[in-house]
């Protein structure tokens, strides 16, 4: 059922922030299938599931295969997230669906032993659309240091009866982080309203 077009990969290694060097560099990557879109052409289709069961699984454990690669390892991996574009003969709902099911997910949580959901995007476009995974930290949905974004394009994906979907990872954070986290605030309105 998976038909699978292309895979493609993104790495960039960031050593200087700001005019400032990294204390440590800030890894990013990418992973992405192109793929055709089993609903494109059928109209609308009312009951999903049978491709998602059919393809999300196989896509999940083929994706995350393929970042664990990039990055040496799920034990490496600190920021995580996922994305999905759908062509234009498709609907949102058509790249939502194979990303939004834990028999896509779970493959890369458990793979990096995560215990936060998987920030996403899912949109619709055409070839060269912006593909961009939000990351947060797989231990600690506060932790802003690891609020990152992947950001690549793939010239000629999505076509219209196609989809595109990814996964990113981090190793470390935004290299000068310093706008302390979620708690601090949460602290700091406590002390507001008293």
């Amino acid at each position: 059922m998976l038909q699978l077009r292309k895979l493609v990969g993104y790495e960039e290694k960031t050593l200087i922030e700001g005019g400032k060097a990294a204390p440590s560099p800030l890894y990013l990557f990418g992973a992405a299938a192109v793929l055709t879109n089993p609903w494109a052409g059928r109209g609308f289709v009312e009951d999903l599931k049978p491709e998602i069961m059919a393809i999300a699984p196989e896509l999940g454990a083929l994706l995350t295969e393929e970042i664990l690669r990039r990055t040496g390892g799920g034990d490496a991996v600190e920021g995580y997230g996922k994305a999905a574009i759908c062509g234009t003969a498709g609907e949102i709902e058509h790249a939502s669906a194979l990303i939004h099911t834990l028999h896509f997910g779970n493959h890369f949580r458990r793979a990096v032993g995560a215990k936060t959901y998987l920030a996403f995007t899912n949109v619709r476009g055409g070839p060269n659309t912006p593909i961009m995974i939000p990351l947060m930290d797989k231990h600690d949905e506060g932790r802003r240091s690891h609020y990152l974004t992947v950001h690549f394009a793939i010239p000629d994906a999505p076509a219209p009866d196609e989809l595109v979907v990814a996964l990113g990872a981090s190793i470390g954070g935004r290299p000068h982080h310093r706008i302390g986290d979620r708690y601090k605030d949460l602290e700091s309105l406590k002390d507001l309203h008293g």
